[in-house]
């Protein structure tokens, strides 16, 4: 019934099929459709798009405003144009950078790096001052959380390829910056920095207290040495070569037993 009513449509009637799964369509569906496939929208379009609404709305939106609006939607024209909305409904005709920062709860590209490098130092103080500076401020600790893994993530582009500015979408100051701060990091280092808060993201959907929570996952982070980063990998079952000595009498039983 349904190929039937696809191949004879009513007059004046297009049907329109959206999925986000189109591997699980049909070969006779498939065959009978048009297919559009929708990609991500750069950044840098969703700006421009978002230039064009506020000048038709004689609304005046600083550059920095525009970017950090187009980097927040995360490719989702509707996520920006909502948040635009809500910069709009403020009343003002002039929306700046910091307007911007304040109804999303986000914190501005210098306090994450600054926020980056204390983590880097493991300097466990500066990093629970700079946590109460963002309770005190009312900023989102989940969005924070959020924005912490993704420069943790542009730091793992650094530190792996040599022209990070065709993957990350920065300013060339903040780019630098990250540079800088991946030629003295570790790849482990960055890579279970980013597993722990990426754990932590997840676990503050059902917590009550996303402080403490942040707080205790930043301790845990400073106090990891490389032989902790070893035992991460081999319990994520990466295979670890076995230390050189004597092996006990005991362990050449177990071993035994377990072979047969």
């Amino acid at each position: 019934a349904l190929l039937k009513t696809l191949e004879e449509p009513p007059t004046r009637v297009v049907f329109i099929l959206a999925t986000t799964e189109p591997h699980k369509l049909p070969a006779t569906i498939l065959s009978r459709c048009q297919r559009y496939d929708f990609r991500r929208i750069t950044s840098k379009s969703i700006a421009r798009h978002l230039e064009k609404i506020a000048l038709a709305n004689n609304v005046k939106v600083d550059k920095a405003a525009l970017d950090l609006i187009a980097r927040l939607s995360d490719g989702a024209l509707r996520d920006a144009l909502s948040i635009l909305d809500q910069c709009i409904s403020t009343g003002s005709n002039d929306i700046k950078y910091e307007d911007v920062l304040t109804i999303t709860g986000v914190v501005n590209e210098t306090f994450i790096a600054s926020f980056a490098e204390s983590l880097n130092k493991k300097s466990v103080s500066e990093c629970l001052y700079k946590v109460n500076t963002l309770f005190m401020e009312g900023k989102d600790i989940s969005q924070f959380v959020l924005e912490l893994i993704i420069y943790y993530r542009n730091l793992l582009i650094c530190n792996t390829v040599e022209d990070p500015s065709q993957i990350i979408e920065a300013s060339e100051e903040a780019l630098e910056i990250m540079k800088s701060q991946a030629r003295s990091l570790d790849r482990n280092f960055i890579i279970n920095i980013i597993n722990e808060l990426s754990g932590l993201e997840a676990s503050l959907k059902w917590s009550s207290q996303p402080r403490i929570m942040l707080e205790v996952a930043l301790i845990k982070i400073c106090s990891i040495n490389p032989g902790n980063v070893q035992e991460n990998y081999a319990y994520e079952g990466v295979k670890t070569e076995p230390a050189a000595g004597p092996v006990s009498a005991e362990l050449k039983a177990a071993q035994k037993l377990n072979k047969s």
